[in-house]
């Protein structure tokens, strides 16, 4: 969940260098949401696979072999079923939510709504026109939500952008009806400080309540000025959306949190804010990546969540990016998204403790609980000094006594890797795609989740990809079904 770029320094992910690279220059015309018809069996949506695609990268994992340029490979145990390009939407993919037969596609022009009934071969069903980056998605019943982290001339589908310098600029939370999947609805919108880069739902009986992260204020922008050290809470009523508001915004760092550079030289910028937060409702906790802090909140109140400990990684960490439980609860993956999501940094002059996983096991009850740190996990293929790699998205494999994993690496491409012993996490299969020929792309995939039996790849560039693992270590998985999965709301797979 990196960011489209503002006119400010806070801005230093993949959106901003994005802006660098002209890659914006994609978006489409502004207009009104637009719900644009299934077109057919059209090459967008004919699912086929080369023969190039069926390469198999061997056995070894982490052989040292760089893909040629637009080369696909995997491992043995992983299968390419199908990729789907980009359709009317061409700006930059971003992440992904499920619900019943549909994937929902986030992009930075809107969004798209896929029926996946058949994995080998998914149906475009709608795409909705709605730019403002990033777009970060989720769904619960017949609600979505989407992210707008960039400054907007107002909250509707047709607004352009603008500077966030001027009083009228708007960024926050829209609200879809999706009761009627090939006709999405724009129901409701709220304002929330700094914007909303990323959001998370936690659904509680008849409202849904939203925790919105966003970061790096500026003295010189109306809706955006420090200090800005908690998170938007906003209340959305199932059955009257158009009430949405903001309800509290609780301050998560009364001491600041992480002062950064140069106290802290690893971290590239002060916490000011959230980048995500996961929440895991079932055990009413939440883990939030707070750009130079990890946190482990009690959220049994969730319009007052409390943070119950607090964690820094001054020697490798750059920037606390996303979080992912296992399983029962008592670990955390955060991830570090070192470089912003533009560098390549997934080579030997990096390391594999920086851009990387770091473990954490919960341990002790209560308000006593602590975060205590086991080890790190970076994929062990290296990648071309012109590919940007960093740990990114992924989610958890539902297998019973294991912690096994689904994570998106950008052009490092999708790792699966096992972390049920702590202290020695191992890749265990991968899908990757070789350089782009343009050697100044930035892309890959952004966000890999697996969902009843296989895995979604959303990839910034090549479109939608669809996966499948068949591992002993990930055997009985197929078995869990989800009626809905929003990564960032952990199910109880339990």
């Amino acid at each position: 969940m990196t960011s489209l770029p503002r006119p400010r320094a806070r801005r230093r992910h993949l959106g901003a260098a994005a802006a660098v690279l002209g890659l914006l220059s994609t978006l489409l015309a502004a207009g009104p949401a637009v719900a644009i018809p299934d077109p057919g069996d059209s090459p967008a949506t004919s699912g086929k696979v080369s023969k190039q695609d069926r390469t198999e990268a061997g056995t070894a994992i982490g052989s040292g072999k760089i893909p040629g340029v637009d080369e696909v490979v995997h491992s043995r145990n992983v299968s390419h079923l199908t990729n789907l390009p980009k359709g009317a939407l061409k700006s930059l993919n971003t992440d992904l939510a499920f619900q019943g037969r549909y994937a929902f596609a986030g992009n930075y022009d809107g969004f798209t709504v896929y029926d996946i009934s058949r994995p080998k071969s998914p149906k475009v069903v709608s795409q909705v026109l709605c730019p403002g980056g990033q777009n970060d998605i989720s769904v619960s019943g017949d609600l979505l939500f989407l992210s707008t982290d960039s400054s907007r001339s107002d909250d509707s589908c047709n607004s352009t952008a603008q500077s966030p310098t001027e009083k009228s600029s708007w960024e926050g939370i829209k609200v879809f009806d999706i009761s009627d999947k090939r006709n999405p609805r724009y129901v409701a919108a709220v304002e929330t400080a700094c914007g909303s880069h990323t959001h998370t739902l936690v659904p509680d009986r008849g409202d849904v309540y939203v925790y919105v992260s966003s970061y790096l204020p500026d003295d010189s922008f109306p809706d955006c000025r420090p200090p800005h050290d908690g998170i938007s809470i906003v209340k959305v009523p199932r059955q009257a959306p158009g009430e949405a508001a903001v309800i509290d915004f609780p301050v998560l760092f009364p001491d600041g949190g992480n002062p950064g550079p140069p106290e802290n030289p690893v971290a590239m910028v002060p916490t000011t804010g959230c980048h995500d937060i996961t929440a895991f409702p079932e055990l009413r906790l939440a883990a939030g990546a707070c750009m130079g802090d990890g946190i482990l909140m009690d959220i049994s109140d969730p319009a007052a969540p409390r943070v119950i400990d607090r964690v820094q990684d001054n020697e490798n960490f750059a920037f606390w990016h996303s979080a992912t439980f296992n399983e029962n609860g008592r670990k955390v993956v955060f991830t570090d998204e070192l470089g912003g999501g533009v560098g390549a940094t997934c080579n030997a002059e990096v390391g594999d403790k920086r851009g990387a996983n770091g473990i954490y096991h919960i341990t002790g009850k209560g308000d006593q609980r602590k975060l205590v740190f086991k080890s790190y996990f970076k994929i062990p293929r290296h990648q071309a000094d012109t590919e940007n790699c960093v740990a990114h998205n992924g989610s958890l494999i539902p297998v019973k006594g294991r912690d096994v994993m689904v994570q998106a690496w950008y052009q490092g491409g999708v790792s699966f890797w096992d972390f049920t012993d702590s202290t020695r996490p191992r890749e265990i299969g991968y899908f990757e795609r070789g350089p782009y020929s343009d050697p100044d792309t930035i892309g890959g995939s952004w966000s890999a989740y697996y969902y009843n039996g296989h895995v979604y790849s959303n990839d910034i560039q090549m479109g939608f990809d669809v996966l499948r693992i068949r591992d002993r270590r990930t055997a009985g998985a197929e078995r869990v079904r989800l009626d809905e999965l929003n990564p960032q709301t952990q199910p109880d797979y339990r």
